[in-house]
């Protein structure tokens, strides 16, 4: 019998996952609602990094309490506390109870931040932030994931992508308006993000729980422990690597690109901010018209993409190792590195999160790669702002070295499971 929610939407159309590429309205929809998670979360980051020198120059913070605000917030620690937490708990108590209170704490948070007048306020809200979108992140890919064709789980979880890459895109341009007003303006922009998280909120009210994840909740058992013994372990070992690396370099390009360009004085405070836009822009773009079309049609076609992604995301780090750090090249770099993580990164890294783990440990294995990544990524941004004043040269070494690491993993190992249902994978990998 097929459930329905307050609205009289039927469970099944939302939840139940056809072997078909054809997707439904209300699973468009769906998915969209938990995408803005994505949304939320990236622009969160981004807001930040647009604000890092002026928070700077605000509250008098010196370059080791900027790196510690990057590394606490939702770019790393605090986000790899909720995600850890969230992730199990989204498994153990159902993906929808999740939503119900994680981004009414994300807007508490982003209150503090409007209002912030001492460090303690700015440094409460950016963890609490962190806290809450860390939790919401891995319940709302599984829910996506869960919900999705069988043959379309990369299409709609590249529209989480979207979502992420036009959160930043419009805190940027946001920023780059309201420049003149200092921080004022980025008190507008978190400003912005708080009436987002709470339109979001009341729309995914009318969300149904996931039905795969209710018939496993039903079934036996399974002790913790599973997670860490065969098939299992190795698809941690390999999303968390492919995650981890590929992320040192997103999250430094995308908290730090405009305090980096200014700070080496390649450009304004507005043209840093113009630049790192552009480069959300493009991906975007290459998201919407390659990794979505095309990331469902076979397990040849994945590697293709992604080894095209990987190669170009090197060349554009590489790059800033023999060329001056000028306005042309930082354009190149963003537009290489832009195009080629919509391609080999966060995209891929979703859909094998929710096909190779059984769904009664969907949440918590992605909020044990995703917290583990995102907490050494905390750890490379306290250092980050010191390793710039040195110069591009140290940051660009290792982003590319990490970027060479994540991209033959991805490719050398990758997992084919492109088209077939999370059952069929589970009976596989079993």
């Amino acid at each position: 019998m097929k459930e329905q929610n307050k609205n009289g939407v039927s469970e099944n159309k939302l939840s139940d996952a056809p072997e078909v590429d054809k997707i439904s309205r209300e699973q468009w929809k769906a998915s969209l609602l938990a995408g803005m998670a994505s949304y939320l979360d990236a622009g969160s980051i981004v807001a930040l990094g647009a604000g890092l020198s002026l928070f700077q120059s605000y509250l008098s913070l010196s370059n080791n309490a900027v790196g510690l605000l990057a590394a606490i917030g939702p770019n790393a620690v605090g986000c790899a506390i909720g995600a850890f937490i969230g992730g199990r708990l989204g498994d153990k108590l159902g993906r929808k109870r999740i939503y119900q209170i994680d981004l009414l704490v994300y807007a508490l948070g982003i209150l503090l931040i409007v209002f912030t007048m001492n460090p303690v306020m700015l440094f409460l809200g950016t963890f609490i932030i962190g806290v809450a979108v860390g939790a919401d992140v891995p319940t709302s890919l599984a829910y996506v994931g869960e919900s999705a064709p069988d043959k379309a789980r990369g299409k709609l979880l590249g529209l989480t992508q979207v979502a992420w890459g036009f959160g930043p895109v419009v805190v940027l341009w946001m920023a780059m308006f309201l420049a003149d007003l200092g921080v004022l303006g980025i008190r507008l922009v978190f400003l912005h993000l708080f009436v987002i998280a709470i339109i979001t909120w009341y729309l995914r009210r009318s969300l149904v729980e996931s039905s795969r994840w209710k018939v496993a909740a039903k079934a036996t058992k399974v002790k913790l422990k599973t997670l860490f013994s065969g098939s299992n372990l190795k698809g941690l070992a390999y999303t968390v690597i492919i995650y981890l690396f590929w992320n040192l370099a997103a999250g430094t390009a995308g908290i730090f690109n405009p305090y980096i360009i200014k700070t080496l004085g390649a450009g304004s405070q507005a043209m840093s901010v113009g630049l790192s836009s552009a480069g959300f822009i493009i991906f975007i773009i290459v998201t919407l018209v390659v990794f979505m079309p095309h990331s469902d049609r076979s397990f040849k076609t994945r590697k293709t993409i992604w080894a095209i992604g990987a190669i170009m995301q090197v060349v554009a780090y590489g790059l800033l190792l023999f060329l001056p750090f000028t306005i042309p090249i930082i354009i190149l770099n963003i537009l290489m590195f832009s195009s080629g993580a919509a391609l080999a990164g966060e995209a891929f890294y979703k859909v094998f999160s929710q096909e190779i783990f059984p769904t009664i440990f969907r949440g918590t294995a992605q909020g044990l790669t995703f917290g583990v990544s995102r907490t050494l990524l905390g750890v490379w941004s306290f250092f980050v702002p010191a390793l710039a004043n040195v110069g591009i040269k140290p940051v660009a070494g290792l982003l590319t070295f990490f970027l060479i690491v994540s991209g033959a993993v991805g490719f050398f190992f990758m997992p084919d499971t492109s088209g077939k249902s999370l059952e069929q994978i589970a009976k596989e990998r079993s």
